[in-house]
Protein backbone atom coordinates (compact mmCIF):
# COMPACT_ATOMS: atom_id res chain seq x y z
CA UNK A 1 0.00 0.00 0.00
CA UNK A 2 0.96 3.51 -0.74
CA UNK A 3 2.39 5.58 2.69
CA UNK A 4 -0.20 7.74 3.91
CA UNK A 5 0.99 11.53 3.88
CA UNK A 6 -0.78 13.72 6.25
CA UNK A 7 -0.92 17.82 6.84
CA UNK A 8 -1.76 19.17 9.64
CA UNK A 9 -2.22 23.17 10.64
CA UNK A 10 0.06 24.20 13.41
CA UNK A 11 0.37 27.65 14.03
CA UNK A 12 -0.50 29.36 10.51
CA UNK A 13 1.77 26.80 9.02
CA UNK A 14 1.35 23.17 7.42
CA UNK A 15 3.45 20.20 8.72
CA UNK A 16 4.10 17.05 6.34
CA UNK A 17 3.78 13.89 8.09
CA UNK A 18 4.68 10.53 6.14
CA UNK A 19 4.69 6.77 7.27
CA UNK A 20 8.03 5.54 7.01
CA UNK A 21 8.44 3.23 9.45
CA UNK A 22 7.18 5.56 12.31
CA UNK A 23 5.47 8.86 11.74
CA UNK A 24 7.19 11.37 13.07
CA UNK A 25 6.95 15.53 12.82
CA UNK A 26 9.26 17.00 9.98
CA UNK A 27 9.64 20.62 9.63
CA UNK A 28 8.03 22.70 7.06
CA UNK A 29 8.58 22.31 3.53
CA UNK A 30 10.46 18.73 3.37
CA UNK A 31 9.25 15.58 3.02
CA UNK A 32 11.06 11.63 4.09
CA UNK A 33 12.88 9.95 1.22
CA UNK A 34 10.97 6.83 0.70
CA UNK A 35 13.51 4.81 -0.13
CA UNK A 36 16.72 5.78 2.05
CA UNK A 37 15.35 8.04 4.58
CA UNK A 38 16.97 11.04 3.30
CA UNK A 39 15.12 14.81 3.04
CA UNK A 40 14.28 16.03 -0.31
CA UNK A 41 13.08 19.47 -1.34
CA UNK A 42 9.46 20.69 -1.96
CA UNK A 43 10.27 19.97 -5.49
CA UNK A 44 11.09 16.50 -5.09
CA UNK A 45 15.16 17.28 -6.40
CA UNK A 46 17.84 15.59 -4.54
CA UNK A 47 20.39 18.28 -3.43
CA UNK A 48 23.67 18.45 -5.25
CA UNK A 49 26.95 18.41 -3.53
CA UNK A 50 30.10 19.14 -4.70
CA UNK A 51 32.87 16.35 -6.72
CA UNK A 52 35.50 15.60 -4.50
CA UNK A 53 39.25 16.42 -4.91
CA UNK A 54 40.02 13.03 -5.33
CA UNK A 55 37.93 12.71 -8.42
CA UNK A 56 39.73 15.74 -10.31
CA UNK A 57 42.54 13.78 -9.78
CA UNK A 58 42.21 10.43 -11.13
CA UNK A 59 40.67 11.98 -13.70
CA UNK A 60 43.84 13.90 -14.82
CA UNK A 61 46.17 10.99 -14.08
CA UNK A 62 43.97 9.24 -16.74
CA UNK A 63 44.56 11.74 -19.43
CA UNK A 64 48.46 11.99 -18.47
CA UNK A 65 48.50 8.10 -18.91
CA UNK A 66 46.50 8.83 -22.19
CA UNK A 67 48.61 11.60 -23.72
CA UNK A 68 51.90 9.09 -23.03
CA UNK A 69 50.61 6.30 -24.76
CA UNK A 70 50.04 8.17 -27.81
CA UNK A 71 53.50 9.61 -27.68
CA UNK A 72 54.56 6.36 -27.12
CA UNK A 73 52.72 4.86 -30.51
CA UNK A 74 54.08 7.77 -32.73
CA UNK A 75 57.85 6.99 -31.79
CA UNK A 76 57.31 3.28 -32.36
CA UNK A 77 55.27 4.53 -35.80
CA UNK A 78 58.27 7.13 -36.68
CA UNK A 79 61.02 3.90 -35.16
CA UNK A 80 59.32 1.56 -37.94
CA UNK A 81 59.05 3.80 -40.91
CA UNK A 82 62.96 4.65 -40.67
CA UNK A 83 63.55 1.04 -40.31
CA UNK A 84 61.67 0.33 -43.28
CA UNK A 85 63.24 2.91 -45.54
CA UNK A 86 64.02 1.21 -49.33
CA UNK A 87 67.44 2.76 -50.63
CA UNK A 88 66.54 1.03 -53.93
CA UNK A 89 64.44 3.79 -54.92
CA UNK A 90 66.91 6.65 -53.87
CA UNK A 91 69.54 4.60 -56.09
CA UNK A 92 67.56 4.20 -59.10
CA UNK A 93 66.16 7.64 -59.25
CA UNK A 94 69.96 8.87 -59.32
CA UNK A 95 71.26 6.08 -61.66
CA UNK A 96 68.69 7.20 -64.33
CA UNK A 97 69.56 11.20 -63.47
CA UNK A 98 72.05 12.33 -66.20
CA UNK A 99 75.93 13.20 -65.15
CA UNK A 100 77.13 15.64 -67.97
CA UNK A 101 79.54 17.72 -65.26
CA UNK A 102 81.82 14.29 -64.17
CA UNK A 103 84.57 12.71 -66.09
CA UNK A 104 83.79 10.03 -68.14
CA UNK A 105 85.17 6.74 -67.89
CA UNK A 106 86.30 5.01 -70.95
CA UNK A 107 87.04 0.98 -71.59
CA UNK A 108 87.89 -0.76 -74.00
CA UNK A 109 86.60 -4.66 -74.34
CA UNK A 110 84.57 -7.69 -76.18
CA UNK A 111 81.10 -8.50 -75.39
CA UNK A 112 80.86 -12.49 -75.66
CA UNK A 113 77.23 -13.50 -76.95
CA UNK A 114 76.44 -16.81 -74.52
CA UNK A 115 73.94 -17.86 -77.20
CA UNK A 116 75.55 -17.47 -80.27
CA UNK A 117 79.40 -18.09 -79.05
CA UNK A 118 80.39 -15.17 -80.67
CA UNK A 119 81.19 -11.24 -80.23
CA UNK A 120 78.84 -8.43 -80.77
CA UNK A 121 79.60 -6.42 -83.78
CA UNK A 122 79.04 -2.82 -84.97
CA UNK A 123 78.81 -3.12 -88.82
CA UNK A 124 77.33 0.30 -89.05
CA UNK A 125 73.93 0.85 -88.50
CA UNK A 126 73.76 -3.20 -88.45
CA UNK A 127 74.13 -5.32 -85.74
CA UNK A 128 74.97 -8.67 -85.21
CA UNK A 129 76.93 -11.18 -82.79
CA UNK A 130 79.08 -13.30 -85.02
CA UNK A 131 82.59 -11.48 -84.62
CA UNK A 132 85.15 -13.90 -83.56
CA UNK A 133 87.64 -12.84 -80.74
CA UNK A 134 89.68 -10.19 -82.23
CA UNK A 135 88.14 -9.41 -84.79
CA UNK A 136 88.10 -5.13 -85.28
CA UNK A 137 84.61 -4.44 -85.48
CA UNK A 138 83.66 -6.56 -82.02
CA UNK A 139 85.79 -4.19 -79.93
CA UNK A 140 83.57 -1.91 -78.04
CA UNK A 141 84.39 1.56 -76.63
CA UNK A 142 82.13 1.58 -73.62
CA UNK A 143 81.41 4.93 -71.92
CA UNK A 144 79.69 5.66 -68.73
CA UNK A 145 77.04 8.03 -68.24
CA UNK A 146 76.35 8.33 -65.03
CA UNK A 147 77.55 7.05 -61.48
CA UNK A 148 76.18 4.51 -61.92
CA UNK A 149 75.77 1.89 -64.11
CA UNK A 150 74.51 3.21 -66.96
CA UNK A 151 76.86 3.07 -70.62
CA UNK A 152 76.82 4.01 -73.70
CA UNK A 153 78.59 1.53 -76.17
CA UNK A 154 80.25 2.75 -79.58
CA UNK A 155 81.86 0.83 -82.42
CA UNK A 156 85.63 1.08 -82.63
CA UNK A 157 86.43 0.61 -85.91
CA UNK A 158 82.75 2.49 -87.27
CA UNK A 159 82.20 5.03 -84.32
CA UNK A 160 78.65 4.22 -84.66
CA UNK A 161 76.50 3.80 -81.28
CA UNK A 162 74.75 0.66 -79.98
CA UNK A 163 70.81 1.68 -79.91
CA UNK A 164 67.46 0.16 -79.44
CA UNK A 165 64.27 2.65 -81.02
CA UNK A 166 60.95 2.63 -80.37
CA UNK A 167 60.23 -0.92 -82.22
CA UNK A 168 62.73 -2.56 -79.85
CA UNK A 169 65.07 -3.10 -82.10
CA UNK A 170 69.15 -3.44 -82.29
CA UNK A 171 70.13 -0.11 -84.69
CA UNK A 172 73.74 1.95 -85.24
CA UNK A 173 73.09 5.41 -84.90
CA UNK A 174 76.48 8.27 -85.57
CA UNK A 175 75.55 10.25 -82.67
CA UNK A 176 75.12 8.58 -79.17
CA UNK A 177 73.27 11.36 -77.60
CA UNK A 178 69.78 10.02 -77.74
CA UNK A 179 68.43 7.92 -74.66
CA UNK A 180 68.01 5.33 -76.98
CA UNK A 181 71.71 4.59 -77.07
CA UNK A 182 71.88 4.63 -73.41
CA UNK A 183 71.96 0.36 -71.39
CA UNK A 184 72.00 0.00 -67.98
CA UNK A 185 74.65 -2.87 -66.96
CA UNK A 186 73.41 -5.65 -64.82
CA UNK A 187 75.11 -7.84 -62.86
CA UNK A 188 73.60 -11.84 -62.56
CA UNK A 189 74.19 -14.52 -60.02
CA UNK A 190 75.42 -16.61 -62.36
CA UNK A 191 78.34 -13.31 -63.64
CA UNK A 192 77.00 -12.78 -66.53
CA UNK A 193 76.19 -9.39 -67.88
CA UNK A 194 72.88 -7.46 -68.89
CA UNK A 195 72.32 -4.34 -70.95
CA UNK A 196 68.55 -3.01 -70.33
CA UNK A 197 67.95 -0.20 -72.49
CA UNK A 198 67.47 2.92 -69.86
CA UNK A 199 64.31 4.68 -71.81
CA UNK A 200 62.45 1.35 -72.68
CA UNK A 201 62.45 -0.61 -69.31
CA UNK A 202 62.52 -4.09 -69.61
CA UNK A 203 63.69 -4.74 -72.66
CA UNK A 204 67.45 -6.06 -73.74
CA UNK A 205 70.52 -6.47 -75.66
CA UNK A 206 69.79 -10.07 -76.74
CA UNK A 207 70.85 -12.16 -79.80
CA UNK A 208 69.48 -15.37 -81.45
CA UNK A 209 71.90 -18.55 -81.67
CA UNK A 210 72.18 -17.28 -85.59
CA UNK A 211 73.34 -13.96 -84.03
CA UNK A 212 71.12 -12.11 -85.23
CA UNK A 213 69.45 -9.52 -82.92
CA UNK A 214 66.60 -10.15 -80.88
CA UNK A 215 63.92 -7.18 -80.28
CA UNK A 216 63.46 -5.75 -76.81
CA UNK A 217 59.29 -6.84 -75.68
CA UNK A 218 60.91 -10.64 -76.07
CA UNK A 219 63.32 -10.38 -74.26
CA UNK A 220 63.64 -11.29 -70.12
CA UNK A 221 66.35 -10.82 -67.89
CA UNK A 222 66.63 -14.72 -67.30
CA UNK A 223 66.74 -15.61 -70.36
CA UNK A 224 70.35 -17.09 -72.15
CA UNK A 225 70.19 -14.30 -75.21
CA UNK A 226 70.52 -11.13 -72.96
CA UNK A 227 73.83 -13.22 -71.35
CA UNK A 228 76.86 -11.55 -72.06
CA UNK A 229 80.43 -11.84 -71.00
CA UNK A 230 83.35 -9.05 -71.23
CA UNK A 231 86.56 -10.15 -72.82
CA UNK A 232 90.00 -7.84 -73.62
CA UNK A 233 90.67 -8.14 -76.99
CA UNK A 234 93.88 -10.37 -77.93
CA UNK A 235 97.04 -8.55 -76.64
CA UNK A 236 95.42 -6.20 -74.45
CA UNK A 237 96.49 -6.38 -71.10
CA UNK A 238 93.64 -6.52 -68.57
CA UNK A 239 93.39 -2.91 -67.26
CA UNK A 240 92.50 -4.11 -63.78
CA UNK A 241 95.43 -5.67 -62.10
CA UNK A 242 94.95 -8.75 -59.26
CA UNK A 243 94.78 -8.03 -55.92
CA UNK A 244 97.98 -9.03 -54.22
CA UNK A 245 98.33 -9.32 -50.55
CA UNK A 246 101.26 -10.63 -48.37
CA UNK A 247 100.60 -12.56 -44.67
CA UNK A 248 102.09 -11.31 -41.96
CA UNK A 249 103.91 -13.39 -39.41
CA UNK A 250 104.31 -13.26 -35.76
CA UNK A 251 107.27 -10.66 -34.93
CA UNK A 252 110.08 -12.59 -32.61
CA UNK A 253 112.18 -11.44 -30.38
CA UNK A 254 115.47 -9.94 -32.09
CA UNK A 255 118.59 -12.31 -30.40
CA UNK A 256 121.21 -10.33 -30.09
CA UNK A 257 124.62 -11.72 -30.74
CA UNK A 258 126.49 -12.77 -28.15
CA UNK A 259 130.66 -11.90 -28.29
CA UNK A 260 133.48 -14.09 -28.15
CA UNK A 261 135.04 -14.09 -25.24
Amino acid sequence: MPERVTRRRQGGRYHNFQRCGAERSLPAGSLPCQGGGGLHSASGKPPTSPSPPAMYSLLSACTCLCLHFLLLCFQVQMFVAEENVDFRIHVENQTRARDDVSRKQLRLYQLYSRTSGKHIQVLGRRISAKGEDGDKYAQLLVETDTFGSQVRIKGKETDFYLCMNRKGKLVGKPDGTSKECVFIEKVLENNYTALMSAKYSGWYVGFTKKGRPRKGPKTRENQQDVHFMKRYPKGQVEIQKPFKYTTVTKRTKRIRPTNPS
